[in-house]
């Protein structure tokens, strides 16, 4: 059930949750990951088959993935599945393509040359959570924006045993070097390269509070996406909204996690109530009934405000991951809205739309991050270059500005590199 938070109780709520809003883990989790990243640096594959039986009680003889074993596995997955991946490859593609990114160059009048180049990220790993799901979406959302870039490479982990939806989505997109490791030794893996699985440029992908902290860890030797939290969600409602899909739409992101964040934000009693009645009967009927009941209590909420007109600064505090607004006419409040990862309009326009099919990436900035990041896209696998060349008059019009500059900084040797050329 949502609690209610009342006008006299929205700041101190909305500070709660501000402040829970860390990556600060248990120490000893910390200490646990930089351990296993310390021993597959060290130890390479045997460090990875060790840790993979001692977490995953898996032993492993291949740790790649051949050909026939994935060929095998999609053929499991049936043509019903086939063909809803493959139009959701089509909408994640037709989406992305727009994102490409543009390279230019220009020459001042004085011949000075100007420019950027972009490049694409030459090997990518891709870790896809495993565990009691499969997360075939995994694959598509964080590979197709690799290719779209450019990436020549993409090395693919996931816990054993892979399942194979997972090994299907990879085939479709041909994605053929398929490691079985999972946890913080994927990672690492990826990091710093062992006898089998490759050492990459950037590390993309989703998964537990090990994965998260390993990737916290290797940034810096390799590049990361994000460090991902629980999933949140906030639902923009007045009294004219459907209490059904607003539950169901609150159930939907509280069963990732039982730290996920299920928010509505209204100014209708009425409708809280609905809602809650609706949140009870629904939940009754889904498998994940005890892991929902444990985010609901710790982060569901629902913000009675006065009007609506006040949703949008609420809103831009919390920096949702989803947004959806279902108050009519959307546009009007969308406006305003400046901090969400995704925005999905209307009653129509559910998240779980968004995870699979309709083509944005699912990859969000979480834990309040909308504040200053953007969903994974191309160009998150793509680097770019900056480009000058100046001829000698160009760098004499110049000159004794920019050793004027360096001597003020106490950078001499900068001055001298300027001045030899005019000796």
């Amino acid at each position: 059930m949502l609690r209610i938070i009342e006008k006299e109780r929205i700041a101190a709520e909305l500070k709660r949750i501000l402040n829970k809003r860390s990556l600060l883990a248990d120490p000893q989790i910390e200490k646990r990951v930089a351990e296993i990243i310390g021993a597959v640096r060290e130890n390479g594959d045997a460090a990875i088959r060790e840790l993979t039986l001692k977490y995953d009680q898996v032993e492993l003889s291949d740790l790649r993935v051949s050909p026939e074993e994935i060929a095998a596995a999609a053929s499991k997955a049936g043509e019903e599945f086939i063909s809803a991946l493959r139009t959701a490859i089509l909408n994640i593609n037709a989406y992305h393509q727009k994102q490409k990114s543009e390279e230019w160059f220009e020459t001042a009048p004085d011949d000075a040359v100007l420019g950027m180049r972009s490049l694409p990220i030459e090997v990518v790993g891709l870790y896809v959570p495993g565990g009691r799901a499969a997360y075939p979406s995994t694959v598509l959302m964080n590979a197709i924006p690799a290719q779209i870039a450019g990436v020549s490479r993409i090395v693919m982990v996931s816990p054993p045993e892979i399942s194979p939806y997972v090994l299907a989505a990879a085939r479709e997109l041909g994605i053929s070097e398929i490691y079985q490791v999972g946890g913080a030794q994927a990672i690492a893996a990826l990091a710093f390269g062992t006898e089998t699985i490759p050492q990459v440029d950037k590390i993309v992908g989703p998964g537990n509070i090990y994965v998260t902290l390993a990737k916290k860890l290797v940034f810096g030797t390799v590049g990361i996406d994000s460090l991902a939290g629980p999933s949140d969600i906030a639902i923009i409602a007045d009294y004219e909204s459907e209490a059904a899909f607003i539950a169901a739409d609150l159930l939907a992101q509280a069963e990732h996690d039982p730290h996920s964040s299920a928010i509505l934000i209204t100014d209708s009693r009425d409708l809280i109530g609905q809602v809650n009645s609706e949140i009870k009967q629904q939940l009754a009927k889904l498998k994940r009934k005890e892991v929902i009941e444990a985010a609901l209590k710790e982060n569901g909420a629902a913000f009675l405000l006065d009007s609506l007109s006040q949703a949008a600064g609420l809103t831009n505090q919390l920096a949702p991951e989803h947004l959806e607004i279902l108050s009519s006419p959307p546009q009007k409040i969308l406006e305003k809205i400046k901090c969400a990862g995704a925005v999905f309009l209307g009653p129509y326009s559910p998240v779980a739309v968004g995870d699979y099919i309709a083509g944005p990436n699912h990859v969000l900035p979480t834990g309040g991050t909308a504040r200053f990041s953007s969903p994974l896209s191309v160009y998150d696998f793509i680097k770019r270059q900056s480009i000058l060349g100046y001829t000698k008059p160009a760098l004499e019009r110049v000159r004794r500005s920019a050793e004027l500059l360096a001597k003020l900084e106490g950078l001499d040797a900068h001055a001298r590199s300027i001045e030899i050329r005019f000796a």
